[in-house]
């Protein structure tokens, strides 16, 4: 159901998935069973008739009157994100960034597991980082090809940001999260995603 519809489904609707998603597992954790639209609402500053709106996109999961069962919702969500395996995901780029990704702990319960790490600078490959031996980016391709990996995160300069998305597009990847401060070129078919940090500070400096 999900494939057949995803071109068609805006994009901003699908990024606000994850933030519902979110807000859901935190209420199961506390052991809440049920929730509202208008609940969730508050929850995550979106008002309840979008949440309505974005979710019955993909079918009818509530009822009226009682609500969204939580267990249930998740399990659909994660199911029309994706998210209900495991995805296996590599970091290019060990400066401070990349350390902080191949650390972080929050992508083990949440779908995706770091499988390697990767730079170019000689001091850097071979080192240990936490569980992961720096590999070398000249054997980026291989590796990739030779694990079936889909998704990478970037975390190099602008000036590398370009040359390595090209060998990951070769390689087979088909989403990277870019943490370089420039636009790639990719070919259709392939995702990427932006976070670089000052242009979401310089969004909120025109509102201080």
């Amino acid at each position: 159901m999900t494939s057949m519809n995803a071109d068609k489904i805006p994009d901003i609707i699908i990024g606000r998935l994850p933030v519902y998603l979110r807000a859901l597992q935190r209420l199961a954790e506390k052991g809440i069973s049920t929730t509202s639209s208008q609940e969730l609402g508050e929850i995550v500053g979106i008002s309840a008739a979008q949440i309505r709106k974005d979710i019955s996109q993909f079918g009818e999961f509530g009822k009226q009157g009682t609500g969204y069962a939580i267990s249930f919702l998740i399990e659909k969500l994660q199911d029309i994100l994706k998210v209900d395996r495991v995805w296996e995901v590599v970091v290019i780029g060990m400066g401070d960034i990349g350390h902080a990704l191949a650390h972080y702990q929050g992508f083990a319960n949440r779908g995706f597991h770091v499988k390697m790490v990767f730079d170019n600078d000689p001091k850097k490959v071979g080192e240990k980082i936490g569980e992961f031996e720096v590999y070398n980016t000249a054997s980026l391709a291989e590796k990739i090809k030779q694990h079936k990996i889909k998704i990478a995160m970037l975390a190099v300069p602008a000036s590398d940001a370009q040359s390595v998305a090209d060998q990951l597009v070769k390689a087979g990847v088909k989403a990277i999260l870019n943490y370089a401060p420039i636009s790639l070129t990719v070919p259709e078919g392939v995702r990427v995603q932006y976070i670089d940090p000052v242009t979401h500070l310089q969004r909120m400096t025109y509102y201080l």
